[in-house]
């Protein structure tokens, strides 16, 4: 075996000397030892707890042979899609196969299946029938309970039973998955383990439920999509392991899926024995041969220094899994990584990020927090900051300042996302002057996602005005700093709440920026997040109010393309969204218009008017062409017909003109005789 990794085959598990592992984990990723990826951390954690483990990676999940490589597990199998909900990582927001998978040898896609945790566990019970399997990672944590599944645009039962597992271990693990383990080693049966926090059991007595709030069944949040909401209400109101109730949820009456309450944050102390644990710190060397693994390449010189979110956005996921209680590393654990870093062959001076969810949180929201929990009717940041809010970015500054004053570190980059209504809370500016000074380079990305408060109300984002603001101060202390950079805002299109005319305004605030986006996200719903339950439901479920949420894929590509309406491929559908909400106002050569009347391109791709008066379109100029004409005329609001009457008075022009010509050539040669 590769010295140093955890065992993936048969011969590895004989090498070191084992007769049996104790658990065998199945992943839809390929084997990277390195502390952001969650099998390893499971699989370390267990290892450091005194207990086998063995990995199968991407198994052939056609053939059951694949899944016995190292026969039936003392205590069971644990089953992961890997980092990534599979069916995002095979499909775009259109549902378009990728062509690529970040966490495959080589980046090859096609390594794991659709709903790969349901797939994996099936495989498993036609060879085992009765081994427990355990099943957990981000596809199974956001999929627990019934939910909305948007590739097969239905609501889902629970993963627990279209799976055949015993029990889930939600969010993060570390402190269920030892628990679970412990109990499975002393002899407890799988189905007796009803008691640990942080997962989600079935049982067939309901009269065994205790301290527990029955949700609507799932009969009736398929049928109707109020109790839906009313359900995800229930649900996100009780995703605070300090004062969450146990949840339950009916199927026919018969079986209960049953949700304890999430377990407890780690302590500062253990999420340095986590991040202490003896990765490689690579990809496993079987690996290199194919290409490695690129997901590896974006997080390899980045530290992780913090662990949940109280940002709050509806679109995130985060609540549910990671949850809203900021747990973070010690500096010396953080500087201990950063070392090793440096240490890398392939290092070459920079650290690429330091943070995590938000980079800036290095504490939680307030001092109640961590004895009460988070509220559970109130953000921390939306709509405003909260009173108790403690805003404080020096612990995070003196953390930078020791990593970028390490011998062999060139630069320190922040790129994960920070809240930048935080930062402008911040009545001390000494972060935004050290972060622009020392930790951008030319460019900043931060993440608006759009300029309609209408809309940002409904992402749980600040208002606009919020975000100008730190516009202005990122300017002025560049300007102060003489440092020539830019912000690169992230926008995103057809969030539930943004009609055409939210869209439109956008498109008038990138305008006016002067910046044309290279890329913007279409809102993808994926299990578990409050927006989600909004594109569904058509129905605000913290308010119950009703919304408007754009599902024709034509109206999402038009509200797409006017953030990036320079791009002469998205001129049809930004003309069509203008003249749909009467906005031709926009479409001319002045200088507030998002298009000309016609399309005009340069050899840079972007819209002019040199020649307008003289020169046409070559589509223009092929008037044999109906079909061209046809659609041409038919977006510009001409039917059918008068673009027939067009095209025939077009013809007879262009016979006439010829009959002229004929008539003079003959005329000249009628002369040349008469000469002669």
């Amino acid at each position: 075996m590769s010295r140093g990794y955890l065992p993936i085959c048969r011969k590895d598990m004989l090498e070191e000397g084992i007769d049996q592992l104790d658990f065998v984990y199945v992943s839809g990723d390929a084997y990277v030892d390195h502390s952001s990826f969650g099998s390893a951390i499971i699989c370390r954690m267990l290892e450091a707890y005194g207990y086998k483990v063995g990995l199968i990676c991407q198994p052939d999940w056609k053939n059951p042979e694949s899944i016995m490589e190292y026969g039936e597990p003392k205590y069971g199998f644990m089953v992961s899609a890997g980092n990534m909900d599979s069916m995002v990582n095979h499909y775009t927001v259109n549902k378009k196969h990728r062509s690529k998978d970040a966490y495959s040898p080589g980046g090859v896609m096609g390594k794991r299946p659709d709903y790969a945790v349901i797939v994996y566990c099936n495989l498993i019970r036609q060879v085992y029938k009765h081994t427990p399997i355990i099943i957990g990672g981000i596809e199974a944590s956001l999929r627990r309970l019934g939910h909305y599944d948007y590739w097969s645009n239905k609501v889902r039962r629970s993963i627990l039973l279209d799976s055949g597992a015993d029990i889930i271990s939600y969010g993060m693990g570390e402190h269920s998955i030892i628990e679970i383990a412990d109990a499975l080693a002393s002899g407890i049966d799988i189905k007796d383990i009803t008691f640990v926090n942080g997962t989600v059991y079935k049982t067939r007595r309901e009269e065994d439920i205790y301290d527990a709030i029955r949700l609507p069944d799932f009969e009736e949040i398929k049928l109707n999509k109020r109790k839906y909401a009313e359900s995800f209400a229930i649900q996100y109101q009780n995703t605070d392991p300090f004062q969450a109730k146990r949840l339950y949820e009916a199927y026919d009456g018969k079986m209960f899926i049953v949700q304890n309450p999430p377990a407890k944050p780690l302590t500062q102390m253990e999420m340095d024995d986590v991040y202490n644990l003896p990765f490689m710190r690579n990809y496993h060397p079987k690996y290199e041969k194919d290409g490695g693994i690129p997901a590896l390449s974006e997080i390899k010189f980045s530290l992780t220094s913090n662990r949940g979110c109280y940002g709050g956005c509806n679109f995130c996921a985060l609540t549910f899994h990671e949850g809203r209680i900021i747990q973070t590393r010690s500096h010396e654990s953080i500087i201990k990584e950063a070392k090793q870093c440096i240490q890398d062959s392939d290092f070459k001076g920079y650290i690429h990020d330091v943070g995590g969810p938000t980079a800036e949180f290095r504490k939680p929201a307030c001092k109640k927090q961590t004895r009460f929990g988070a509220c559970k009717n109130r953000q921390c940041l939306f709509p405003k900051p909260c009173p108790n809010l403690e805003v404080d970015h020096s612990d995070y500054i003196e953390l930078l300042r020791k990593i970028r004053n390490l011998d062999g570190v060139k630069k320190v980059f922040v790129r994960s996302g920070f809240r930048f209504d935080y930062l402008v809370a911040d009545k001390n500016k000494e972060f935004l002057s050290e972060l622009c000074k020392y930790h951008v380079s030319g460019q900043l990305r931060v993440a608006p996602e759009h300029i309609s408060d209408n809309v940002l109300k409904r992402m749980g984002k600040p208002g606009v005005d919020i975000y100008n603001k730190f516009v202005d101060e990122f300017t002025r202390v560049n300007k102060k700093l003489n440092k020539d950079q830019y912000i690169v805002p992230y926008l995103m299109s057809s969030h539930p709440g943004s009609t055409l005319k939210d869209a439109i305004a956008l498109a008038e605030y990138v305008r006016d920026l002067g910046y044309m986006p290279e890329q913007v996200q279409d809102f993808y719903p994926t299990p578990g997040t409050i927006s989600t339950c909004m594109y569904y439901t058509k129905l605000d479920p913290m308010t119950m109010e009703e919304i408007y949420v754009a599902t024709d894929p034509h109206e999402k590509a038009m509200q797409r393309a006017l953030i990036q309406y320079r791009n002469p491929d998205n001129y049809d559908l930004v003309k069509e969204a203008l003249i749909r909400e009467n906005r031709e106002d926009l479409i001319g050569f002045e200088e507030k218009c998002l298009i000309p009347p016609r399309k005009i391109k340069n050899f840079s791709g972007h819209y002019h008017n040199k020649h307008n008066n003289n020169q046409k379109d070559n589509k223009e100029n092929k008037t044999n062409n109906k079909r061209t004409n046809n659609k041409i005329n038919n977006k510009s609001g001409i039917n059918n017909k008068n673009t027939k009457t067009e095209i025939n008075k077009m013809s007879i022009s262009k016979n006439n003109n010829k009959a002229r010509k004929n008539k003079l050539v003959n005329k000249k040669k009628t002369s040349k005789k008469r000469k002669k």
